[in-house]
């Protein structure tokens, strides 16, 4: 890791998706290449004119294709690239983000989630691009998915989303959303943050060639390296090897292996009251907060509840969740959506003890509906 000292710094009251605007620039993004759309417009705007005064280039696209592609190359070039959406353009994204998960292309994506399908609801808040964010792009891979609950969280996970897309060589979604992205609270971005160093190979023929850790090297153009940089499986040299079952396979089993097997790295939650907990809430981003307050109001009034807060949801963290819920009577998940993270807890933890708590049409659930919820089945 290097140290990086920020020409900006300080407490200041700022909306989530400024947060991870500012965010981006302390992890020394240096490309940003997006279309604008409701509610992730914050973004593009507050970069367009900042980016230059931070040595970087902004660029306005046709479209959401455009604007992956566009990081895609920057980063090959030797750039920290950031590109933000909302649900309708994340979706034009997956043919890209399935070709830099093939390239091996760090990469970061902020998704600033809204209601849908399709054009949904534009100016309201959802939690429905979350087995999107995971499946989106066809194939088999793996993904890294941060979800933030807080303007702080949208500035400090997006330092860290820049430093696990180069670590890990893959893109990594920032997976906000319009309660996040709108609400305006006090933000702390400090003097120094530790960015992610990567100590120079030297020249080599297998530039996909992973170490110990499963991770190929980073490798830009520019750098006297001849480099093959395509969509197809390919071997340790850059030699499309769709052609060969065997090398295709030890790609596949890369990709996903590469992240699988540096899961406890890469995996992060939060734990409140989980160790005497009868009922367990499971949430992330936005609704955490909401399930947080329910959780202290049961406390008061004699439910041992307790919560974990996802902060990755992809890859996600089983241990914890099974540790978490191992011992509970009732398993509630809060999500703003008809059920999807759930599924991945009952995956986990059994079906019997699981409680759906969905919240849709754009309303983020209250203390009150998830403590009203909790009361209900202890």
């Amino acid at each position: 890791m290097k140290t990086k000292k920020l020409s900006f710094c300080g407490s200041s009251l700022m909306q989530g998706n400024e947060a991870g605007a500012m965010g981006a620039l302390a992890a020394d993004c240096k490309f940003f290449a997006g279309y604008p759309i409701t509610p992730a417009s914050e973004i593009p705007e507050i970069l367009s004119s900042k980016m230059f005064a931070e040595n970087g280039i902004f660029m306005q696209m046709e479209d959401e294709l455009a604007s992956i592609c566009a990081c895609i190359g920057a980063s090959w070039g030797g750039s920290r690239a950031m590109t933000a959406t909302s649900g309708p353009g994340f979706s034009l994204m997956q043919e890209a983000l399935g070709y830099a998960v093939v390239a091996e292309t760090p990469i970061v994506i902020m998704d600033v989630m809204r209601g849908g399908p399709s054009t949904g609801q534009p100016t309201s808040s959802s939690q429905q691009d979350v087995m999107q964010s995971r499946y989106g792009s066809h194939g088999d891979y793996e993904i890294i998915a941060l979800t933030p609950s807080s303007a702080q969280e949208a500035f400090d996970f997006t330092v860290r989303a820049f430093n696990l897309a180069d670590k890990y060589r893959v893109p990594v979604i920032v997976l906000s959303d319009e309660v996040v992205g709108h609400t305006r609270e006090k933000v702390t971005i400090p003097d120094t943050v530790e960015l992610f160093d990567e100590k120079y190979r030297g020249l080599c023929k297998e530039y996909y060639k992973p170490d110990e850790k499963n991770i190929p090297p980073r490798i830009r153009f520019f750098e006297e390296h001849s480099v093959l940089v395509d969509g197809q499986l390919h071997d340790e040299r850059g030699v499309r090897a769709g052609h060969d079952p065997v090398k295709s396979a030890r790609a596949v089993e890369h990709y996903c292996r590469k992240i699988l097997d540096n899961i406890e790295d890469i995996t992060s939650v939060d734990r409140y009251f989980l160790d005497d907990a009868d009922i367990v809430l499971v949430a992330y981003g936005s609704v955490s907060r909401s399930a947080l307050s329910a959780v202290n109001k049961a406390r008061a009034n004699g439910i041992k509840a307790g919560l974990l807060k996802i902060n990755t949801v992809w890859p996600c963290p089983v241990k914890e969740i099974k540790a978490a819920c191992e011992n509970a009577r009732r398993v509630i998940v809060p999500e703003m959506n008809i059920g999807q993270y759930v599924k991945e807890v009952q995956r986990i933890a059994g079906f019997d003890k699981i409680e759906p708590l969905p919240s849709l049409g754009g309303v983020l659930h209250t203390p009150k509906m998830i403590f009203e919820k909790i009361a209900e089945v202890n």
